[in-house]
């Protein structure tokens, strides 16, 4: 089975190689680059804790050399990938979700206290929950500083497109909600909606698959739980 991935690098590429072990062939389509320009410098002088809701917010906390700083806090981290990283950054006290913002939330309530200082949200340019908005009924005080931005793809590759046309491909991993608003739009600039329809759409999630709904009738399959390894058993 050839499978459109479009998650950016140079996580598209690990993916890619995991794939192959599967007996998969891949196209590699990033929708969205990570840009760590014209981002909010992090100030941790009053923090008491860290929140990563991906790898690109500590890529972008690296990214101004603020890790080194950071590490001395307690870290929440989504999911175990982003708990990984935090890891490699030197964090040591890490409390790890179940891969959901959701999930981190109880968590943090339990751990944190209120009155002990502010905590520090790795945010991006765009969210997918608003954290705050869940943190501060609870009285914490949250800074979300953007550290980094996603710029979103404006074209298929020629590549993509033909593929895509012909019938080459047969399903597309989808990991965010924004990733399937910028597949469905530019499926539906390089009108290719009908072949796109006969290839099956992998998603992380309900919110995911939902995106997809201007494409009409299309396959879906959704992952029973937010995470890799739980899209890669969709393909067994």
């Amino acid at each position: 089975m050839r499978l459109l991935i479009t998650r950016p690098e140079p996580d598209a590429t690990k993916l890619a190689k995991r794939l192959e072990t599967l007996d998969h062939e891949s196209t590699i389509e990033p929708l969205m680059s990570v840009s760590f320009d014209d981002t909010d410098l992090v100030d941790l002088s009053e923090a008491q804790a860290v929140i990563a809701t991906s790898r690109n917010g500590l890529a972008g906390l690296e990214a101004q050399g603020a890790h080194k700083i950071a590490r001395a806090l307690p870290l929440f981290a989504v999911g175990k990938a982003t708990a990984r990283v935090a890891r490699d950054l030197g964090f040591e006290l890490i409390v790890t979700g179940a891969g959901t913002v959701h999930d981190l939330v109880p968590q943090i309530v339990a751990t944190c206290d209120p009155q002990a200082g502010f905590l520090v949200y790795l945010a991006g340019d765009v969210t997918a929950a608003n954290l705050e908005a869940e943190l501060e009924p609870h009285g914490f005080r949250i800074d979300a500083p953007v550290v980094y931005r996603m710029k979103a793809a404006e074209n298929f590759t020629d590549e993509t497109f033909e593929q895509i046309a012909t019938g080459e491909i047969d399903g597309v991993l989808l990991f965010s909600p924004r990733t399937a608003d910028i597949y469905v739009r530019l499926v539906r600039k390089h009108r290719v909606t009908a072949p796109a329809a006969r290839m099956t759409h992998y998603c992380l999630s309900d919110a995911v698959a939902r995106r997809l709904a201007p494409l009409g009738k299309i396959r879906t399959e959704v992952a029973p739980a937010p995470t890799l390894d739980a899209m890669l058993a969709l393909l067994v």
